[in-house]
């Protein structure tokens, strides 16, 4: 599968998904392309530091790719590879465009709150966009950083479907500290030691590629504790 991360509103977590998602998929023994495909490089910089701290390959590969170049390296690069994933967005670019035009499914993230929801109808209008050439293009939204109480995730839900050609994630991913420690650390949250988050991301990865917990490796209790 090709998937893209993106949205064009910023600072809704999509490097960290894209990220994650990556390494989930490794897990499951498949070869995995990483492509950053944002100028800010967080996913490259990221893919350092987890070279750096497991002193040998992170058990992908990664690239940046941006604007056209992407589109045309992506779709030759997508024979050799099982899964790619696109880490794209903040705004509207010439690689967001550009993902949405080869992509299998682009997820999206959101916060459920006012601002960050507003970002959504734009990027569904670089959906329909790409549609035109992509007509099989998946879109699907899921809530990220999200509050475990309170009304913001079901308005949230409500104000999204109301919005034409995109799909829900039937789950969320919770605010918690456990993402961007692991990612202090080189590591996927699946990696860590916080059983909520990582009960969280294995739904959303079953969702996204409908591998098994067993798949991705995560049975046991063992996963639970503190490193």
């Amino acid at each position: 599968m090709i998937l893209a991360v993106g949205n064009v509103k910023g600072g809704v977590g999509k490097t960290t998904l894209a990220i994650n998602l990556t390494i989930a998929l490794t897990r499951t023994k498949r070869d995995v392309l990483l492509i950053d495909g944002d100028e800010q490089g967080t996913a490259l910089a990221f893919t350092d530091l987890r070279t750096n701290r497991r002193e040998g390959p992170p058990g992908y590969t990664a690239v940046a790719l941006q604007g056209a170049n992407l589109r045309t390296q992506a779709r030759q690069l997508a024979r050799k590879y099982s899964d790619i994933v696109i880490d794209v967005g903040g705004r509207d670019t010439g690689s967001l465009r550009a993902a949405l035009t080869i992509a299998e499914a682009v997820l999206i993230p959101v916060k459920p709150r006012s601002f960050d929801l507003w970002g959504v109808d734009q990027t569904a209008d670089l959906v329909r966009e790409a549609r035109e050439v992509n007509p099989d293009l998946r879109a699907i939204v899921v809530l990220n950083e999200a509050d475990a109480q309170g009304r913001d995730n079901q308005e949230a839900v409500d104000s999204l479907r109301e919005i034409e050609g995109l799909e829900i994630a039937p789950l969320l991913i919770g605010r918690r500290k456990a993402f961007p420690n692991a990612a202090s650390a080189g590591l996927s949250v699946l990696e860590w030691h916080d059983a909520k988050a990582i009960d969280e991301f294995v739904e959303l990865v079953r969702f996204m590629f409908g591998v098994s917990r067993r798949d991705i490796g995560v049975l046991s209790d063992e996963y639970r504790k503190e490193p």
